[in-house]
């Protein structure tokens, strides 16, 4: 388990190190070199408490919920609702506001099908306000992940509704001047990314919340690197819907989250049918139940769910507020070096501005799939290409980027091994100054 200290009290090398024994894979050597793993953005590491969970669930519990009426079942059941609620809790939310699904992406894409089945007439009359058509607009940003972004591509597609963008400038900053033209009386949906996954932008979510309220239209953020990393309040937030995955918060991979205000969820129609989410059907028709169990149609990711809320039981203990100090103090760290290196351009907030511990960069001259692969040989784990952005990417006037991204489990010591890394690049591939 984590070392427990006062909030106040920041994260140390010192405790970082002594947190870093709850996690195996940490401990590994790559290349013949100590693993430093940068690549908590796409996938985190998993402390053995999280681990454990599940696999205690599986040797003592194993049994569908829902179901049931043996004494497994029923406290399958019970571990399985618990885990909704210290979900609920994490992010500031009732348990009926949580749905599980298999990870974030379909939780965004469980909001746009919702909203399609709507429009189909689906839902009566407490879905009719949820409907789109033609005359309609649905507003995203030019910084979405292709998981914001393809999913309302097609809603638009489908309802016959336009589809805008905010744009972005140069340093990938989304111009919130442009804003109030894109989001206007037609809008019916915004959605947009709480922290960019290639700047590592904190967005404005108040301002965008407020110009979607003033003209009432749904919110919809997608905050799977926010909620890994910053104390998220969806209450203080006041989104409707937002999303956000298990595996990039110490949890297992399998298993998303989907909050949505409970009015909301009692209106909409469901997207996934079949067992378990019915109170009546016949051979004509059928009746659902309330939400959250009419949005989690079949089998349900019981085990996922267990472990994931011993991951946001692991943070909490340890402390939202410190881990966010401590990687701002690590992505300061990355920013400021990576620009004392000649031929390096950093994508996003220039060193001083918010911004989480993640840090996209360029090196001029040479392909991000040569610069990641120069570093794996010196067992430093990034990621490279386009992370689910091109439309970012191209708009920023490349076609890829290396990524490094930290977690609570980072050191600066392996920071600044990332930076020698980086600085050897260019000259290890012959390319001039």
């Amino acid at each position: 388990m984590p070392i427990l200290s006062a909030p106040s009290h920041p994260l140390s090398d010192d405790e970082v190190s002594r947190i870093r024994n709850d996690f195996p894979l940490l401990a590994s050597e790559l290349n013949g070199y100590p693993l430093v793993y940068l690549d908590s953005g796409a996938t985190s590491q998993n402390p053995v408490s999280v681990m454990e969970a599940e696999q205690e669930y599986y040797e003592q519990r194993n049994a569908a919920v829902h179901r049931g009426a043996h004494t497994l079942a029923v406290e399958a059941t019970e571990a399985y609702e618990d885990a909704r609620a210290t979900i609920a809790s994490f992010v500031g939310a009732a348990a009926e506001e949580i749905v599980f699904t298999s990870n974030a992406t379909e939780a965004l894409n469980f909001v746009a099908y919702c909203l399609s089945n709507a429009s189909l007439g689906r839902g009566g009359e407490a879905a009719r306000p949820y409907a789109l058509g033609p005359g309609d607009s649905i507003a995203v940003t030019e910084m979405e992940h292709h998981a914001n972004l393809v999913p309302w591509q097609e809603l638009a597609a489908r309802t016959g509704a336009s589809l805008r963008y905010i744009p972005v400038d140069d340093d990938g900053a989304l111009l919130l001047d442009c804003a109030a033209e894109i989001v206007d009386a037609s809008t019916k949906v915004l959605a947009f990314t709480h922290v960019s996954n290639v700047l590592g932008t904190i967005n404005p979510v108040a301002e965008l919340v407020a110009l979607a309220r003033s003209v009432g239209a749904l919110t919809v953020l997608d905050a799977c690197q926010s909620v890994p990393h910053l104390a998220v309040d969806v209450a203080e937030l006041d989104v409707d819907f937002l999303a956000f995955s298990g595996h990039k918060m110490l949890g297992p991979t399998g298993i998303g989250v989907l909050y949505g205000k409970s009015r909301h969820l009692h209106a909409l129609p469901p997207f996934l049918t079949g067992g378990s989410m019915i109170t009546t059907v016949t051979m004509e028709s059928s009746e659902y139940l309330p939400p959250p169990t009419r949005f989690e149609a079949g089998t349900q990711r019981i085990s996922q769910a267990i472990a994931l809320a011993s991951a946001a039981n692991y943070l909490t203990e340890t402390g939202m507020d410190r881990i966010e100090e401590w990687e701002r103090q690590l992505g300061e760290r990355l920013v400021a070096g990576l620009e004392a290196i000649d031929g390096v351009r950093v994508l996003g907030p220039r060193a001083g501005l918010p911004r989480i511990g993640l840090a996209s960069f360029h090196v001029e001259g040479v392909h991000p799939h040569d610069v990641g692969q120069f570093l794996d040989s010196r067992g430093i784990a990034v990621r490279v290409g386009h992370h689910c952005a091109q439309p970012l990417h191209r708009r920023l006037g490349i076609t890829a980027s290396s990524r490094a991204s930290t977690y609570l489990y980072n050191t600066t010591d392996e920071v600044d091994a990332f930076l020698a890394g980086v600085a050897e690049v260019r000259s290890f591939f012959g390319v001039s100054r």
